[in-house]
């Protein structure tokens, strides 16, 4: 997964550059015709829709509340058996632990690995293990709000070696994107900023 998404970084700008390229090796006879048909329009809107510019909100917005993970949660209180089987109930990787009685008050992280390392490895007894006692707690806890751009999310993701990111902002926890979320979004920009390129270079705009 981790080259992967290093291939994304990578081969995202050689596509672009290489769209740039054609675009500047046009002969020189048809760019006068191209920028004064173009010029106004397409070269502005190409800049408005940049690369670079989904957010978080609009990954959380394309998941839709249900699947959001804005109301998948557990306390800190909670067994480790517990919060593992709504994993597994939702088929997710990681929950947000919050204060008992405190929904809005983010006091860490749960994740696969959490349990596989502190329970499993270790021999000890998820029924009897509160989730506070295992989870990444909250001064170590990475996350991003809902205007932070994705390659910026994946950055973070990558650089950390997480899977997961809650998404936080002034009120509190609204949702948890995972590696698998931001990697599509990051695909799907690229997809549609090289059909804009190729619709700005074949006279589509």
């Amino acid at each position: 997964m981790q080259g992967g998404i290093r291939a994304i970084f990578s081969n995202g700008n050689v596509l672009k550059n290489a769209v740039l390229r054609h675009v500047r090796v046009v002969s020189p006879a048809m760019r006068p015709l191209m920028l004064t048909r173009h010029e106004s329009t397409s070269a502005a809107r190409i800049e408005e829709h940049g690369f670079e510019s989904t957010t978080i909100s609009d990954v959380l917005t394309a998941k839709g509340k249900g699947a959001d993970g804005s109301w998948l949660w557990c306390t800190t209180d909670d067994s480790v058996y517990d919060a593992v089987k709504s994993m597994t109930q939702h088929n997710v990787g990681a929950l947000v632990v919050v204060k008992p009685g405190e929904q809005k008050s983010v006091a860490g992280i749960i994740t696969e690995r959490d349990y596989l390392r502190k329970i499993i490895v270790q021999g000890r007894s998820s029924k009897s293990t509160k989730v506070g006692d295992i989870m990444t707690e909250e001064n170590k806890l990475i996350t991003v709000t809902p205007d932070t751009k994705v390659l910026k999310a994946m950055q973070l993701m990558t650089d950390n070696r997480i899977r997961h990111i809650p998404v936080i902002n002034d009120t509190g926890m609204i949702g948890m994107v995972s590696i698998g979320d931001v990697v599509r979004a990051v695909v799907n920009e690229h997809r549609d900023e090289l059909n804009r390129l190729n619709a700005y270079i074949q006279g589509g705009y």
